[in-house]
């Protein structure tokens, strides 16, 4: 939960810059690769908001260019002046060799990174092949030529800004583009997420080893985090609620969950929930609550509130999405009124139920 307010702290102050880890990236994308290995042949990535002098998407990509086939790569990068925290720049030689440099506007003005198959054959480091400009505007994903760079694009892929984040899932879905992205795990309630999830339009990515999602961010903010969300040893801070978010097909969420009859797991659970506890009525909805989703009986044919982990393992064979209630909402909002129990409130959850 520490990390979690301290991701909505950092929503809320508009502190956008968290960089993704490389091995997170690469352990990612392979989902996809193993489900369809021609996912990104012929293909043109854009990475909005990013910026190769920090980030490993630019990078990632730059190197698995000719191994996905790719036909072009786009990344932008905000201006310095329109970050929350103007984090110096320390320019790289390869930047200031190029003629189009101008450190009068490099504060004012973003970048546009590209990269194609003519230009990768003449580096043996495909980093180095990348071409730069500067763009009109800041970089906003917003901007029209920002928005020029998405409608050329055949897949969008980021961490956004998690200020934005609805916004900028608005912008990606509007031009209808493939995409994954990284979000706080929350946003499956939000109701510009959850209908896509229930109709099977969007869907839970592989996810972060053990949960945890690990990211560099500007020495300007690393205070900003209590103890155990930022590492000094590693100089990453981790938050343990995020995901990845898509509508990239990959096989690992059709794979059925192994499930056990309701008997069985009243007697016998890792939870040591008491009998009494176990699959109790709400007062105003009927459906049962299940605590954890390896409790999910096989043999219930009613309607099930499940935590919102469910998503992580959900299979659209197996089950429906019936709905979803929120202790609270997002900003007020929840497609169902918060579940109670013996009169307490519970926690957000997924309705779901078998498909028979």
């Amino acid at each position: 939960m520490a990390g979690n307010k301290n991701l909505n702290s950092a929503a809320k102050a508009k502190n956008d810059e968290f960089y993704t880890q490389f091995d997170d990236i690469n352990r990612e994308l392979n989902c996809y690769l193993e489900y369809d290995e021609n996912v990104f042949r012929d293909k043109t990535i854009l990475l909005p908001c990013d910026d190769p002098k920090f980030s490993n998407f630019t990078k990632f990509f730059a190197l698995k260019f000719e191994d996905y086939g790719l036909k072009k790569l786009i990344s932008t990068s905000y201006a310095v002046n329109s970050k929350k925290f103007k984090t110096p720049v320390q320019l790289s030689l390869w930047e200031q060799n190029f003629p189009q440099y101008d450190p009068t506007i490099d504060d004012l003005r973003g970048k546009i990174y590209t990269l194609d198959a003519e230009s990768i054959k003449t580096n043996k480091y495909p980093p180095d092949a990348l071409q730069w400009e500067y763009l009109e505007g800041d970089g906003d994903f917003r901007s029209d030529e920002v928005k020029k760079l998405r409608d050329e694009a055949d897949v969008i892929i980021t961490n956004p800004p998690f200020s934005l984040f609805r916004e900028f899932l608005n912008w990606i879905n509007e031009a209808d583009k493939k995409f994954l992205i990284i979000a706080n795990k929350n946003c499956i309630t939000y109701k510009e997420v959850f209908p896509l999830i229930q109709e099977n339009k969007i869907w839970i990515g592989r996810g972060f080893t053990g949960g945890n999602a690990y990211f560099k961010v500007p020495d300007e903010y690393k205070d900003n985090f209590v103890e155990g969300v930022y590492n000094p040893k590693t100089d990453l801070v981790k938050f343990r609620n995020l995901t990845w978010l898509t509508n990239l097909e990959h096989g690992r969420r059709h794979q059925p969950m192994r499930l056990a009859k309701m008997a069985d797991l009243v007697k016998h659970n890792k939870h040591k929930v008491a009998r009494e506890n176990l699959y109790k009525k709400y007062d105003n909805y009927d459906a049962i609550e299940v605590p954890f989703t390896d409790l999910i009986p096989e043999d219930y044919e009613g309607v099930m509130g499940v935590p919102i982990t469910f998503l992580d393992r959900y299979c659209p064979e197996q089950f429906e999405i019936v709905g979803n209630a929120g202790s609270y909402g997002v900003d007020g909002y929840s497609l169902c009124a918060a579940l109670y129990i013996n009169g307490q409130k519970i926690y957000k959850r997924i309705l779901i139920r078998h498909r028979r």
